[in-house]
C-alpha cells in the first residue's frame, strides 16, 4: 500500500470519527436544551393558568382551541400541550375544562427560545467545523509519524533484499512497529551468519583441497600411461577446476576484490574467449573488424565472457551468436533457455550455487553464473538475462561507462 494512501485513510478515519462524536454531541445538547425550554415554558404556562382560573379570565369556546387540545380537553382534565398556531408560531397551551363547552386557557410563546435553540446549533456546527479544522492536519501528522516508520522497516528490507545484509532498521519502542523491526532486523542477522558461515566453509574446503590435490596430481603423473590413467588424471582435472572455482568465489565472497582498469578492444577479446574455451559462434561486430573499446578489467571481462560462452554450450544449441556493440556484449544460444524462476534470479544478481541445469550430475558443478555475477560486481558490470522471443536464451553485458 502506498504509504500517502495509508495516510489520508487514517486521516479520513479519525476525522469520521470526530465528525460523528460531534454530532452525536450536538444532538444531545440539543435535545437537552429544548427539553428544559420546554419545561419551564410548560411551568409557566401552569403558574398562569391557575392565576388565569383563579381570577375567572381567560375563558374560551373549546371549539375555538387547535384541534389537539381541544380533543385533549374533552377528557375533562388540565392539558399541557405544546404546538404551532396558525401562523406556524410555537406556543404552549395550558388549558383548564370550565363547563358549558367552555374552558379557561392561557399559551406562552417559545418563540424566543426556539430562537435561541437555532443560534446554539449554528454555533454547535461553526465549534464542529473549527475543531475539524484542527483534528484533520492534526490527524494527518499523527499518522505521519507510524508512516514513517514504517517506510524506514521497508527501505532496510528492500536493502536486505538486495543483499546488503549488514542493514538494520530502528526498532526502538514498544509498539507493533518496533516487533516488526526487531523481527526484520533478527531475521537479517540470522541470513548474515549463515551467509557468513557459507562463505568460510567454502573458504576453508577449497583451500584444504589444495595440498592432496596437488599430491594426486603429482602421483598421477607417475602412473604408467594408458586409459585407466587418462580417466584417472581427468577426474583429477574436473576436480582441479571445482577446487579453482571454490577459491575465486571465496576471493568474491570476500568483497575485497578491485579491478584492474585498461583500454579493452571488446572484439579481440571475444575472439580470445572462444578461442579458449572452443565454443563455435558466429561473432558479429558492430562498426569495423577493430570493434569498440571499453576501459574495464580484461582478465574479470574474459572469465564474463568464457563462462556465458560454456553455458550456451552446455546448455543451449546452436547456433551461437556473439554481438559485440559499444559498451555491450550481447550472448545469445537458441536451446531451451532459461527455467523462469531461474531467470527471476539471475536478473536480481543471485544464483544458486552447485545448480547444474540437469537432472544428472557430472555435466559441470553449477558455479559458473555465480562467479560470472561476482566478476561483473567487481567490474560494475549489468547483466540482463533474457529468453527472446524467438527462441534460446540472451545475456546483455553492459559495461559502465
Amino acid at each position: 500500500m502506498n504509504p500517502a494512501s495509508l495516510r489520508w485513510k487514517i486521516a479520513a478515519l479519525v476525522t469520521l470519527a470526530a465528525t460523528v462524536a460531534a454530532a452525536m454531541v450536538g444532538l444531545l445538547v440539543h435535545r437537552a436544551t429544548w427539553q428544559r425550554a420546554l419545561g419551564l415554558g410548560e411551568a409557566r404556562a401552569e403558574v398562569s393558568l391557575d392565576k388565569a382560573v383563579a381570577a375567572g379570565e381567560n375563558v374560551v369556546v373549546v371549539d375555538g382551541l387547535p384541534d389537539a387540545l381541544a380533543e385533549r380537553l374533552r377528557s375533562g382534565r388540565r392539558v399541557i400541550w405544546y404546538g404551532l398556531d396558525h401562523r406556524d408560531e410555537p406556543w404552549v397551551w395550558a388549558a383548564q375544562p370550565y363547563g358549558g363547552g367552555q374552558a379557561v386557557s392561557v399559551q406562552i410563546s417559545m418563540g424566543s427560545e426556539l430562537l435561541s435553540l437555532h443560534a446554539l446549533d449554528r454555533d454547535m456546527v461553526k465549534a464542529g467545523l473549527l475543531a475539524l479544522a484542527a483534528v484533520v492536519p492534526l490527524s494527518v501528522l499523527a499518522a505521519e509519524l507510524p508512516n514513517r516508520r514504517l517506510r524506514r522497516v521497508a527501505r532496510t528490507a528492500r536493502e536486505i533484499a538486495d543483499g546488503d545484509l549488514a542493514a538494520r532498521t530502528d526498532a526502538r519502542g514498544r509498539d507493533e512497529i518496533a516487533e516488526i523491526g526487531a523481527g526484520l532486523n533478527s531475521m537479517a542477522a540470522g541470513l548474515q551468519r549463515r551467509l557468513l558461515a557459507e562463505q568460510r566453509f567454502t573458504a576453508d574446503v577449497a583451500h584444504d583441497l589444495r595440498t592432496p590435490l596437488m599430491g594426486l596430481l603429482t602421483a598421477s603423473q607417475l602412473l604408467p600411461e594408458g586409459r585407466a590413467t587418462d580417466l584417472v588424471r581427468d577426474r583429477i582435472g574436473v576436480l582441479r577446476g571445482l577446487v579453482d572455482d571454490l577459491l575465486e568465489i571465496s576471493r568474491l565472497d570476500a568483497d575485497g576484490e578491485a579491478p584492474q582498469r585498461q583500454p579493452v578492444p571488446l572484439a579481440d577479446l571475444v575472439r580470445e574467449s572462444l578461442h579458449r574455451v572452443d565454443v563455435p559462434a558466429d561473432v558479429r561486430i558492430a562498426g569495423d573488424q577493430d570493434g569498440p573499446v571499453a576501459v574495464t578489467d580484461a582478465r574479470r571481462l574474459e572469465r564474463i565472457v568464457a563462462n556465458l560462452l560454456l553455458n550456451a554450450r552446455a546448455h543451449g544449441a546452436a547456433p551461437v551468436t556473439v554481438t559485440v556493440r559499444p559498451r555491450h556484449i550481447v550472448i545469445r544460444d537458441h536451446g531451451p533457455g532459461f527455467p523462469p524462476d531461474l531467470l527471476t534470479h539471475l536478473n536480481q544478481g543471485q544464483a544458486q550455487r552447485f545448480r547444474t541445469g540437469r537432472a544428472e550430475r557430472g555435466a559441470g558443478h553449477g558455479l559458473g553464473l555465480t562467479i560470472v555475477l561476482g566478476h561483473a560486481r567487481v567490474i560494475g558490470a549489468t547483466l540482463r538475462f533474457a529468453n527472446p522471443a524467438g527462441g534460446g536464451a540472451s545475456v546483455t553485458i553492459a559495461l559502465p561507462d
